[in-house]
């Protein structure tokens, strides 16, 4: 049986070289914090997310936040609907309504099947409430090689 390359160490760099960008609405906006929420981001860079799949956005500050990390301290931002699937890649920029909420640090798995949750790390952690969020914004996940700027 193969095993994960991303577990196995198999990767020393990132494999992807160009990619869509992964585009959805807003459909809830979230308000609340935690300190001790205990995400367990799972080990693989990337995950595949479906056209008319809904998602979760979690906002943390923690700058250690990545691909098999914990994350304690997060604040929930909302759910978008995926409307062009693709792959998010930990790295890519997230836009919403136009404003750069932070880059994708990692996903957890908590709640699947029914959602992915897609850790998004900024220096602040603000909820969807206090960071203005409007119900059908449009969300945009753009891919950010390194040195890209």
């Amino acid at each position: 049986m193969m095993s994960d390359p991303y577990k196995a160490g198999m990767f020393s760099f990132n494999p992807y070289a160009a990619k869509r960008d992964v585009v959805g609405r807003l459909a809830v906006v979230l308000r609340g914090r935690l300190e001790n929420r205990g995400l367990q981001l799972v080990a693989p860079i990337s995950r595949a997310v479906r056209k008319y799949d809904i998602h979760e956005l979690i906002i943390t500050d923690e700058a250690g936040a990545g691909p098999g990390k914990k994350v304690d301290s997060i604040a929930y931002a909302g759910f978008v609907e995926i409307i062009t699937g693709g792959v998010l890649i930990a790295g890519d920029e997230l836009i919403c309504g136009g404003k750069l909420l932070g880059r994708v640090a990692g996903f957890d798995e908590t709640h699947l099947p029914n959602h992915l949750n897609i850790v998004i790390y900024s220096e602040s952690r603000a909820d969807g409430v206090d960071l203005g969020l409007a119900l059908e914004s449009e969300i945009i996940f753009i891919h950010k090689r390194d040195g890209d700027g």
